[in-house]
């Protein structure tokens, strides 16, 4: 009877693992980074491998970070977004694209519009696992210091820009050292 029974009660106990699980938001993990310094970079720019891109370029003044690629197809979802952002607002807007073809970057950015002030080309995905990136799009805000105050998952949407991404900046930069 028992040898029955234990099957059952390990299945019933997977099924409530499961129902508990699908009411989580993946977008709601939180990051072990946050409040902490941004991990150190030094990657060739998208338009020139002899150009670089480093943290050090960030400090001084709050940014956002947008990790994207030409194949993500959320990340198209939310480009418009970003190019409206950009044009509205000063924002300190860098990319990293993630795992990335050069040319097919370069390509997209084209067609598209190039919201960034720069994009670092992160081919080979190392940047990207320093910063826990396990999906694109991912959005990082960084303060004028290089520490990471918040990290998006998922594609921004109007709202997360108007409610959180735009009001956490203006914070940031009226407490800017």
């Amino acid at each position: 009877m028992i040898r029955y029974l234990l099957p059952l009660g390990l299945f019933i106990g997977l099924i409530i693992l499961f129902v508990f699980g699908l009411q989580n938001d993946p977008r709601r993990v939180p990051s072990p980074l946050i409040g902490k310094p941004a991990p150190i970079f030094n990657l060739p720019t998208l338009e020139s491998a002899d150009v670089k891109l480093r943290l050090d370029d960030l400090k001084g003044k709050v940014s956002l970070i947008n990790v994207w690629a030409s194949w993500c197809a959320a990340c198209r979802i939310e480009h418009p977004l970003l190019i409206d952002a950009a044009n509205k607002n000063a924002l300190n807007l860098y990319g990293l694209n993630y795992k990335d073809k050069r040319e097919d970057a370069r390509r997209w950015l084209h067609q598209l519009g190039d919201p960034y002030i720069k994009s670092a080309f992160d081919q080979s995905g190392k940047t990207g696992i320093d910063y826990g990136v396990y999906g694109v799009p991912e959005t990082f805000v960084l303060d004028d210091a290089g520490i990471i105050r918040y990290k998006h998952i998922g594609p921004l949407s109007k709202q997360d820009m108007d409610d959180i991404i735009l009001p956490l900046i203006k914070q940031l930069e009226a407490t800017a050292s």
